[in-house]
């Protein structure tokens, strides 16, 4: 059985627009996007045939507020298509037991990002600091409990979401 699937793969890479490279551009839509879409198909196959299944996928807040400080189009490019693609698949698949949801994060420690850099990023949200990593699992936990919760994008961003 496939119950729960969670995209969380993700490659993110801040800079200007102009000095991306075919090869950044390759790379991020491999991941975000077209590892999304397989993995996705079967999951979702294997979901109706077993009579239902949730997916999560993870975006990011600055989908919905971009950041003059973290010039980060193609994050924007494909994280925002996932999380339209999070909408269309909750609506299609909604009578059919399977529900679809995002949770879309701030910036959260992890080895993608230096120590030295956590002062300056815990800057860039509200709270002033950054998340961890048990606040995005806390969020997949609570939309797998919610079943009465499909199409929803929730923001675990320390207030980035609500502005600046």
């Amino acid at each position: 059985r496939i119950d729960t699937l969670v995209n969380n793969a993700g490659i993110f890479v801040a800079k200007p627009f102009t000095d991306y490279t075919q090869a950044d551009y390759a790379a991020v839509t491999g991941v975000n996007l077209a590892g999304f879409f397989r993995i996705t198909q079967l999951a979702v196959e294997r979901m109706l045939a077993q009579g239902g299944g949730h997916i999560v996928n993870l975006t990011t807040s600055l989908v919905d507020n971009a950041d003059a400080r973290v010039p980060s189009v193609l994050a924007s490019l494909t994280k925002g298509g996932l999380q339209s693609a999070t909408k269309s698949l909750a609506i299609e698949y909604a009578a059919r037991g399977i529900r679809v949801n995002a949770v879309s994060p701030g910036t959260i420690k992890t080895p993608m990002h230096p120590q030295a850099t956590h002062e300056a990023l815990a800057g860039l949200h509200p709270v002033g600091r950054m998340g961890e990593p048990g606040d995005i699992a806390d969020a997949v936990i609570y939309l797998e409990n919610a079943p009465f919760v499909t199409g929803e994008i929730l923001h675990v961003d320390g207030g980035m979401s609500a502005g600046h």
